[in-house]
């Protein structure tokens, strides 16, 4: 007799293949049988109406310090995620000596938005080395799986010290160090190794995340650990985005390591339509050379929200705003209704002196009203500049009534990347290609101005549902690019698919009825710091192992998540 059986849904089964109707028998955590009477089980599930498909693989998430007391993992848990891989971008918390853990904190901070208090009062420091970590995360029960990364950041600075680390290059002595301690971390349980070569992650109060300036030879150095260990995937952000002089060592450490490599591309506004190019070069160098470099798009263009309550918006280097700091978000709103506090606020410049947050709170025609349901494709026409000007007045004065909507609690959208033409054909072309992997939700991350770890409801809602600015994907190409590749990239040959003998990730979804919800703040990160959280309905129920951790979009309270050490087999 089958522990489970899922009977009558409609089966979407990660392969890509059509869609079927059918019945999942589930024994021992594992998908036993697929098709039609297929035997009794202790119990039943209807999912008539509604899509089965294998539970969502997340591969570039930021729960490294959340992870350790949150065992829901929330959002990703509300969203059908069932598997997250964190430690992306070279930044992580571990390893590091008890000397080390106040900058790590500030790094987190600052590169990935996280209030350090939270962290500081969250985390249980239970380790210093990286097995030590991945110990630490065994113990907790957990309702989803997650898997770790060495992040660069952490490495370099266990081996240099925290001075020589920001600026000194590494020497061969630290080199060999930094890949004897990867390899160590790989055969441990670690997933990857991550780096970040991006001008845009900042240390809090500092500059660039060590490593930032690093010599290839030093990555390629890094990689020997990685070939050592025999699996992991090379992981970076950079602002080359695949471009030379990046792409000839990328090159040789996937080539090297045999593994694939994975990076961040995007439609940028310094360089637009430059991405084809890339794209180019991973077909070449897969079909020629055999070298597996897998380009991370989103599935929504990476964005900021400005708001009241967010970290960032329009106004918040503006003179009068000061007065505004540190105020409850009703007494803030009073004030900002009275007609002499929004005259004199308008009246006044930004003050920011930094080009990239002037670009980010002054670049109208680039900010959108999120609304409910959220529009994140929007047209140019519905920006604040193009609204503006149609009603005669000034867009400065348009994003001050929008911000006091909703009470003070409505967003302002701003893509920062992939809208170039005000649609989202960069994206659909990108994730359209077959050297590129649906990423870059930073679930955990960002949490004062971003809310994407709702990707995974999104693909569905909007690029196999509802699109109609362009084409969409068909819903079992959706269904693959964020279960079978996602899995298949890290090596998790046990998930992603429906298949007799896979481990019962599953999602039971109302398509028809599958509604993302606009973000909100919430202030529940221990010390009481705010996060955005997004919501769905539709989710009939997730199960992880066989065990249903979710149901009609409420936590059941189970626990059958683990910590997934390295590569799976089936």
């Amino acid at each position: 007799m089958f522990d489970l059986k899922i009977i009558n849904g409609r089966i979407v089964d990660g392969s890509g293949e059509d869609a079927f109707v059918g019945d999942v028998a589930i024994k021992d955590g594992k998908i036993a049988a697929i098709g039609k009477d297929l035997g009794p089980a202790q119990r039943e599930v209807n999912a008539a109406g509604a899509l089965v498909t294998p539970g969502f693989v997340d591969v570039h998430t930021h729960y490294d310090g959340q992870v350790t007391w949150d065992p829901e993992l929330t959002p990703s848990s509300w969203h059908g995620v069932t598997t997250v891989v964190m430690g992306n971008c070279g930044v992580g918390f571990a390893p590091a000596r008890p000397t080390e853990r106040a900058f790590m904190v500030r790094v987190m901070e600052g590169v990935e938005e996280i209030p350090g208090a939270a962290l500081e009062e969250g985390m249980s420091w239970n380790w210093e080395t990286f097995p030590e970590y991945l110990d630490e995360l065994e113990r907790m029960p957990r309702a989803i799986d997650v898997a770790a990364q060495v992040p660069h950041c952490a490495l370099r600075c266990y081996v240099m010290g925290e001075e020589r680390a920001l600026d000194d290059e590494a020497t061969a002595d630290d080199i060999e160090q930094m890949a004897r301690l990867t390899e160590e971390a790989l055969k441990a349980g670690a997933v990857g190794f991550s780096t970040s070569r991006t001008m845009l992650h900042r240390i809090k109060g500092g500059g660039v995340v060590p490593g930032t300036h690093c010599s290839p030879q030093e990555l390629v150095g890094i990689a020997e650990g990685v070939r050592g260990a025999g699996h992991g995937v090379f992981q970076m952000i950079s602002d080359h985005m695949g471009a030379e002089p990046d792409f000839s060592w990328m090159k040789k450490i996937a080539g090297m390591t045999g593994k694939p490599l994975a990076f961040t591309l995007a439609d940028s506004l310094k360089q637009p339509g430059a991405y084809r190019e890339v794209l180019e070069a991973l077909r070449q160098a897969k079909e020629n050379d055999n070298i597996d470099i897998r380009a991370s798009v989103p599935w929504r263009p990476p964005g900021v929200l400005l708001g009241l309550q967010a970290t960032l918006n329009p106004f918040l280097m503006h003179p009068s705003f000061a007065r505004l700091r540190g105020l409850p978000l009703e007494e803030m709103v009073a004030q900002m209704r009275e007609p002499a506090f929004k005259a004199q606020l308008l009246s006044e410049e930004t003050q920011a002196k930094d080009p990239f947050l002037r670009h980010l709170l002054g670049r109208f025609s680039n900010m959108f009203a999120l609304g409910d349901p959220p529009d994140y494709e929007p047209p140019q026409e519905d920006c604040l500049a193009a609204r503006a000007e149609r009603d005669g007045r000034s867009a400065a004065e348009l994003a001050y009534e929008v911000l006091l909507q909703n009470d003070g609690r409505q967003f302002i959208y701003f893509p920062l990347a992939n809208y170039n033409q005000y649609d989202f054909s960069a994206i659909h072309e990108m994730m359209a290609h077959p050297n590129a992997s649906a990423s870059l939700s930073d679930g955990g991350a960002h949490v004062g101005s971003i809310s994407d770890a709702s990707f995974t409801t999104y693909m569905l809602t909007h690029w196999a549902r509802d699109r109609h600015r362009g084409p969409k994907f068909r819903l079992e190409d959706v269904i693959k690019k964020q279960t079978h590749e996602t899995a298949d990239l890290y090596g998790f040959e046990d998930r992603g698919l429906l298949a007799v003998g896979k481990r019962a990730d599953i999602n039971i979804i109302d398509f028809d009825h599958l509604r993302l919800h606009a973000p909100y703040m919430a202030f529940d990160l221990p010390t009481g710091g705010k996060r955005l959280l997004q919501k769905a309905d539709g989710f009939r129920a997730t199960f992880v192992a066989g065990e249903m951790i979710a149901e009609n979009g409420e936590m059941t309270g189970a626990r059958p998540g683990k910590l997934v050490r390295g590569p799976q087999l089936n």
